[in-house]
């Protein structure tokens, strides 16, 4: 569904009441024009980014909500410039799904984390997480949640994860966007902190293993030629900054 084009006809207005729901619509809802050609699931669509009342709509699929108990979903679609985050998609979708079982698969999603460095016996060493999803090493990071800036959320990933409270340095962002097998795209702020913090405790649930390398070694370590970017990036700005020396 990432990047499909649809059309929808509205059939419950936003602002309008119905009497069969129960409640009135904080959205535009309508019918997937020719949707049950390809998906029969299909029950109909949330349409975000539009505050005002439409009788049609063109956009893109930025959302689907599946129902417990049931084969019938929901779409959520926007202007086809616009993208929406699952805190965004969550809370418009609220006031329809709030008393029902029901899980959101959101196709654009923002994550935010850090590279984390410490001294540790004169040298300085990255850290690096293996997390239980995935069997490569990378950068604890994580989904923004409801009221948080990218720092915040860049902050508390890397505290949940490893345990570790950082300091930011607030002039150094790299950002990076990727699609996971066809199906979601990311789009990811990376910081660099430093630690004073001596224990890591990784969170079993989530993370499988964590290493504190030297650069080169980190380096070597990671698979994916993004993670190997961010981290040569931010090894250049700390040799700029005269934070460490080669």
């Amino acid at each position: 569904m990432l990047g499909k084009y649809v059309r929808i006809k509205v059939t419950h207005p936003i602002h309008s009441y119905s009497n069969e729901q129960g409640f009135t619509y904080e959205l535009n809802y309508g019918e997937v024009e020719g949707a049950k050609q390809f998906n029969a699931s299909v029950k109909g669509a949330f349409i975000m980014g539009i505050n005002h009342p439409v009788r049609s709509f063109d956009g893109r699929v930025v959302g689907i909500v599946r129902y417990d108990g049931s084969n019938e979903t929901d779409w959520v679609v926007a202007p086809k410039s616009t993208r929406f985050i699952n805190i965004d998609i969550a809370n418009g979708i609220d006031f329809a799904v709030k008393n029902k079982r029901h899980t959101l698969d959101c196709l654009y999603e923002r994550s935010c984390g850090a590279v984390v460095y410490r001294n540790i016996g004169g040298m300085i060493r990255f850290l690096l997480i293996k997390n239980r999803r995935s069997a490569h090493w990378g950068f604890p990071k994580g989904h923004v949640e409801q009221g948080e800036n990218d720092q915040q959320t860049a902050y508390r990933e890397v505290l949940e994860e490893t345990g570790i409270r950082i300091n930011i340095h607030p002039d150094f962002i790299t950002k990076s966007q990727y699609t996971i097998q066809g199906k979601v795209e990311k789009n990811v702020n990376i910081f660099l902190a430093s630690t004073q913090d001596t224990q890591t405790i990784i969170q079993k649930e989530e993370i499988e293993d964590y290493i504190w390398l030297g650069y080169e070694k980190a380096l070597n370590k990671l698979r994916f030629e993004n993670d190997r970017n961010i981290l040569s990036k931010a090894y250049k700005y700390l040799l700029n900054k005269k934070i460490i020396t080669e």
